[in-house]
């Protein structure tokens, strides 16, 4: 019953068990030392250890870090995306969060970082504690690249806005807080403006002129139409705030312009944030050909 108990553990835990949770099960210090020396247990950290026969996946190097930090940890970062389906890769460096009375030395492989975590910034899931959905949707769109297309793609399909914007709240004055106020100030723009300010601040930079903002076509309206070379530009906002009808209705105004013999251009609030150099080549490369 002792090495069920065991084995149904490792079982759960894509094969960790930590030195406490032996213990619980009725095993010996004296008798995990015999596995590890015999090889049947691999030390991969200290107090955790993995059955031989478990393969060391990416579940593996992230939970190992969680068991060893202990249940009032929470593994944060990319990490936490990966584990919870964000569409990020595992990082080599598994990111974990200590409670601020605690300064433990970080074994190979993870990093520590101490802060009181709001309890509801912290979740269980399949036996390891890491930072909740909103939080962790934060965290990973600051720390890697094309953040904001990352939060975007959060705020479609795993997190609601509500629950983000509340999460930052709550952490308000951590590292980073002031590059989350930026984009959730850029995602919350429902209107679009954003990124049509953005699109207004790059023609002027670059010194492009002859466009007119918000020009009249049919029953529509042209976000920025360069009527002499027929060039017209549609600016998106976030595509976490587009629903079915605008969609549509998007399509149909781009068909009324081809239709029209006009050269349609679209760009993300995240081409012109991230890549503006881009946007212009395109822009420019459109007039010339027009010209």
């Amino acid at each position: 019953m002792r090495n069920r108990r065991v084995h149904d553990l490792l079982a759960r835990q894509d094969g960790l068990i930590t030195l406490a949770q032996a213990a619980d099960r009725g095993m010996s210090a004296a008798t995990v030392q015999r596995l590890v020396r015999s090889g049947e247990w691999l030390r991969l950290a200290p107090r955790v250890f993995l059955a031989a026969g478990h393969p060391p996946t990416d579940a593996v190097r992230v939970r190992v870090v969680g068991l060893w930090a202990g249940a009032d940890s929470a593994v944060h970062g990319q990490a936490a995306a990966w584990w919870h389906g964000m569409g990020v890769p595992a990082p080599s460096e598994v990111g974990v969060t200590v409670p601020r009375r605690r300064a433990p030395v970080a074994p190979a492989g993870a990093r520590v970082r101490r802060r009181d975590l709001n309890p509801a910034d912290r979740m269980l899931d399949r036996g390891l504690w890491l930072t909740a959905e909103p939080l962790t949707a934060l965290e990973t769109a600051i720390s890697v690249a094309e953040g904001s297309v990352f939060l975007d793609r959060a705020l479609q399909r795993h997190v609601r806005f509500p629950a983000v914007y509340a999460a930052y709240c709550r952490n308000l004055g951590a590292e980073g807080s002031a590059a989350i106020a930026a984009m959730l100030t850029a995602a919350a723009d429902r209107a679009d403006s954003a990124a049509e300010r953005l699109m207004i601040a790059l023609l002027r930079g670059a010194g492009l002129g002859g466009w007119e903002h918000g020009a009249p076509f049919g029953r529509w309206t042209i976000d920025f139409a360069f009527h002499e070379a027929k060039l017209a530009i549609e600016v998106d906002g976030w595509a976490w705030h587009v629903d079915v009808a605008r969609f549509r209705a998007d399509r149909h105004k781009g068909n009324a312009l081809h239709r029209g013999g006009w050269d349609l251009l679209r760009f993300t609030w995240h081409d012109l944030d991230q890549r503006p150099g881009y946007v212009l080549a395109e822009v420019r490369a459109a007039l010339r050909a027009a010209a």
